[in-house]
Order: C-alpha cells, then structure tokens, then sequence
C-alpha cells in the first residue's frame, strides 16, 4: 500500500502592512521618509523589507548614498502592492462605508476631468454605492468662487494663476510644464510665435506668457479654447504650439526642447481646496482623489 502523497506546500502570504511599508519606500525614494508616512522607524522598515525580500527570493531595492531605487523585481512588485492595497481597501470600504450617503459635488479643470477623475469616480461608487457625485469642469478661479458661495464641497485647482492664492489648498500632484507641438511642423519657428492657449485665468496660459514676456519672445494668441481637446487640436494641424503638461504629449505630438529657442515653463501643480466642515462622503471622495495622484507619480 502506497502512501499518500503529501500536500504541496501553500505558497507564502503577503502582510498588508509590509506592502504598505513597501509602496511607501518605492514612492518616495527613502526608508526615513517612508517610515515618517506609516509611523514607523527606518529600522523596523528594513527588517520589514528584508523579511520581505527573503520571502519573495530577490531583492527588492538598489541601496544608494541618498535614496534607493527599485529593481525590475521590485517594480513587478510595486505594481501587484498597489493593487492589493487598492483592493484590500474596497473590501474593508464596502462593509464599513454604507452609512456614508448623501451628495458630493467636485469641481475641476476639463484636464484633471478628463484624466483622472474617471478612474476615481469608478471606484468611489463600488465602495460607497449610496453618494451620489455632481461633477462641474471649469475655470479655476471660478470653481473656487463657487465653492466659497457653498456651491461646491471642494475643488481641484491648478495652481499658477494670478488670480489665485498659491498654497490654498493641499498640492496633490506637481508636474512639468513644456513646449509642445506638432512632430516635423514648422509652428515653433514662426515669428511672432504662434500660441494655442485656454482663456484668461488658466495657470498654463499664465506661466506660458509670462517666459515668453521674460525671454524677449514675440508671440500672438492663435488659438483659443477651454479644453485641452481644443488645444491639442490647433498643435496637431500645426496651427500653433502650446504650454502643456510633460504626461498630455504623446504623437504626434513632441516635447521642443532646448533648440526650440523656448525658454524654461517650470512646474505647475494641482491643489484639492476642501470646503468647511467636510462630510464624511466629501471626506472619503477627497481621500480617494488624493490616493489617485500618487498613485501616478
């Protein structure tokens, strides 16, 4: 009689709270800032890490002078952590976020609209079905007065503006701002300069205008429009170039560089401006706004 073969060994589970720990590092680039955001120290950290590295058979991290970078194991990883994490959350929200109803209403530019806020809203509403969000794109400037009128809950703004106070709310995401335009067009070498702009008021138009101003460069507004569509339209039929996020420029649009001519835009950031006195349905939306952006960095 033959005995029974033995059960294969279960595979190793992933602790939630490493992984946290993990992301945490991978996005900030350092064990002291990461233990800073989950409340431990560098110490507890690494042993954590390197639990997690025998565990998993391959290191995890390349340790430098000053900060420490992923592995290509490492990266694999960071991807799967982020979703378990992600996941994890939605299962503990499910259950302990159904008491949370009522209305959120959002206001936002048309490119963080356009970009983000569709994945968020998404998996707002798998974990807290009972709010309902009322969504209005538009002008900075504009989203913030209306929310000081009790109009909005909160907003997201790009911040840059004249018009705009910077350090209004908390920044969520900085970004280049370059010079785009179209692949082999002859736009950038048109003098005066040929511009594809948003309407007064827009953080992009501001700083785009005011480099040139410094620079000595002549231009004239060519193309007007609200929506990045817009603009993107008037780069891609070689109309003009325009200031654009460094992420919004893909083909065939290009990134001028240097022997543009064009001088340096710097960065430009998005802040989320919270009303008074949050709900708890505001509360949990901004929370997960706020988790998308670093998310994308």
């Amino acid at each position: 009689m033959t005995a029974p073969r033995p059960e294969p060994a279960a595979p190793p589970l992933l602790d939630t709270e490493v992984l946290r720990s993990f992301v945490a590092i991978a996005e900030s680039g350092s064990f002291t800032r990461a233990a800073k955001q989950v409340f431990r120290t560098p110490s507890a950290l690494s042993m954590q890490i390197k639990r997690l590295e025998e565990t998993l058979g391959h290191p995890l991290f390349v340790r430098e002078a000053r900060q420490v970078r992923l592995t290509p194991e490492g990266e694999t990883l960071l991807g799967y952590g982020r979703r378990l994490l992600k996941l994890n959350q939605e299962a503990v929200s499910r259950f302990l976020a159904p008491s949370v109803e009522g209305t959120v209403r959002v206001g936002t530019p048309d490119d963080v609209g356009t970009r983000i806020l569709p994945q968020v809203l998404s998996r707002f509403a798998r974990s807290h079905p009972a709010v309902q969000v009322e969504v209005l794109a538009g002008r900075s400037g504009e989203l913030v007065r209306r929310m000081a009128e009790e109009r909005l809950d909160m907003v997201l703004i790009t911040e840059g503006n004249d018009d705009l106070a910077p350090g209004l709310g908390e920044v969520v995401h900085t970004e280049p701002l370059v010079w785009a335009g179209r692949e082999g067009g002859v736009a950038a070498r048109r003098s005066p300069l040929p511009l594809s702009v948003a309407n007064a008021g827009c953080a992009w138009r501001a700083m785009a205008l005011a480099a040139l101003d410094r620079a000595g460069i002549g231009y004239r507004l060519a193309y007007s429009s609200e929506h990045c569509a817009g603009q993107e339209a008037a780069m891609i039929a070689d109309l003009a170039v325009a200031a654009f996020p460094r992420s919004l420029v893909r083909p065939p649009l290009r990134i001028l560089g240097a022997e543009s001519g064009l001088p340096a835009l710097g960065d430009y950031r998005v802040a989320l401006v919270r009303g008074e006195a949050p709900s708890p349905a505001a509360e949990a939306l901004a929370g997960q706004i706020t988790q998308a952006f670093r998310e994308r960095r």
